[in-house]
C-alpha cells in the first residue's frame, strides 16, 4: 500500500501540451489553417454521411463501409480538437492526468478502427471484382453491421488496458508532452519507473492492428490484381481498377504518416520537436481532410448524391 501511494504522488495533476514549437508566438495565426482543416473535416465528412444516409441508392456494401471511415476520421477530429484550438486560439496549455489518457484512448480507439475499415474495405472490392453477381448476397446488410461492431468492440477492448498500464508508472514531475494532443508513443517517454510492459503491449497492438491490417490490404489487392488481369477485355479491366481508385488513396493517405510518425518517435531522437509535431498533425489531419475530397471526386455516385443534394433534382450528372 505504501508504494501504491508513493507511486500515486509521482502521478501528475496536468501535462503541458506545445503547439507548434518555436513558432509560439506566431499561434494565432496558425489557428486559422487549423480552424479550415476543422471545418473541411466536419463538412466534408459530414456531408459523405449524409449523402450515404439519405440516398437509398448508396446503401450499398461498399458506400456503407465509407460511412463507417467517414464516422471514425470525424471521432479522430473531434478528439483533438478541444486541446489544438484550446491551444492555438486562447494559449491553454494544460491538460489534467484523467484527461490526457481519455483523449490518448479515444484518437488511439479511432485510428485503430480507421484502419480496421480501410482493411474491410479492401475485402469489399476483391468480393465486388471477383464474384460480383453474388456481392450483395455475400456482404449483407447484417455483415455489414457485425463487422463494424466487432471493428468498434476490437478497438476499445485493445485500448482499454494502456491508460491503466500509464497509470501505474511514476512520472517523476515529467508532464511535458511534444504535440498539441495526448499520444501513447510521445506519453511512454514521460515516466521515469519500468515500461518493458507499456512497450511490449503497445508493440502488440501496433503489430496485431496496423500491421496485420496493412499486410492483409496488400494480399487482398494481390489478389485483386491477380482477379483483373483474368478479365478477357482491355475496358473490363479498367472499369474494376477503377473501383479500387478511391480507396487506394484512403490507404495512402492514412498509413504514410502514421509510418512516417512511428519511425520519428521510434528512431528520431535527435529530430526536431518542429518536424516531430508537423509528423503528428500530418498523421492526424491528412486522412479526414484528403479521403472526402477524394471520394466527392472521383466516387461518380457520391458525387451525383452531393449534386442532388445541393441542387435537388435540377442537377444531372
Amino acid at each position: 500500500m505504501k508504494n501504491y501511494n508513493s507511486s500515486m504522488k509521482l502521478l501528475p495533476t496536468t501535462f503541458i501540451l506545445v503547439g507548434i514549437p518555436g513558432l509560439e508566438a506566431e499561434h494565432i495565426w496558425i489557428s486559422i489553417p487549423f480552424c479550415l482543416m476543422y471545418i473541411i473535416i466536419f463538412l466534408g465528412n459530414g456531408t459523405i454521411l449524409h449523402v450515404i444516409r439519405t440516398d437509398t441508392a448508396l446503401h450499398q456494401p461498399m458506400y456503407l463501409f465509407l460511412a463507417l471511415l467517414a464516422l471514425a476520421e470525424l471521432g479522430v477530429s473531434a478528439c483533438t480538437l478541444p486541446t489544438v484550438l484550446g491551444i492555438f486560439l486562447f494559449g491553454s496549455t494544460e491538460i489534467g492526468f484523467d484527461a490526457c489518457l481519455l483523449q490518448m484512448f479515444t484518437i488511439h480507439s479511432f485510428s485503430i478502427t480507421e484502419s480496421a475499415v480501410l482493411l474491410a474495405m479492401s475485402v469489399d472490392r476483391f468480393v465486388a471484382i471477383y464474384s460480383p453477381l453474388h456481392y450483395t448476397t455475400i456482404l449483407t446488410l447484417p455483415r455489414i453491421i457485425g463487422t463494424g461492431v466487432i471493428i468498434g468492440l476490437k478497438s476499445v477492448m485493445l485500448m482499454a488496458p494502456l491508460p491503466l498500464l500509464l497509470r501505474r508508472l511514476p512520472f517523476c514531475g515529467h508532464n511535458a508532452l511534444s504535440h498539441s494532443y495526448c499520444l501513447h508513443p510521445n506519453l511512454i517517454h514521460l515516466p521515469c519507473g519500468d515500461i518493458s510492459i507499456n512497450n511490449i503491449y503497445g508493440l502488440f497492438i501496433v503489430i496485431s492492428t496496423f500491421g496485420l491490417d496493412s499486410l492483409l490490404i496488400v494480399v487482398s489487392y494481390g489478389l485483386i490484381l491477380h482477379t483483373v488481369l483474368g478479365i478477357a477485355t482491355g475496358e473490363g479491366r479498367r472499369k474494376a481498377l477503377n473501383t479500387c481508385g478511391s480507396h487506394v488513396c484512403a490507404v495512402l493517405a492514412y498509413y504514410v504518416p502514421m509510418i512516417g510518425l512511428s519511425m520519428v518517435h521510434r528512431f528520431g531522437h535527435h529530430v526536431s520537436p518542429l518536424l516531430q509535431a508537423m509528423m503528428a498533425n500530418a498523421y492526424l489531419f491528412f486522412p479526414p481532410v484528403v479521403n472526402p475530397i477524394v471520394y466527392s471526386v472521383k466516387t461518380k455516385e457520391i458525387r451525383r448524391g452531393i449534386f442532388r443534394m445541393l441542387f435537388g433534382k435540377r442537377v444531372r450528372t
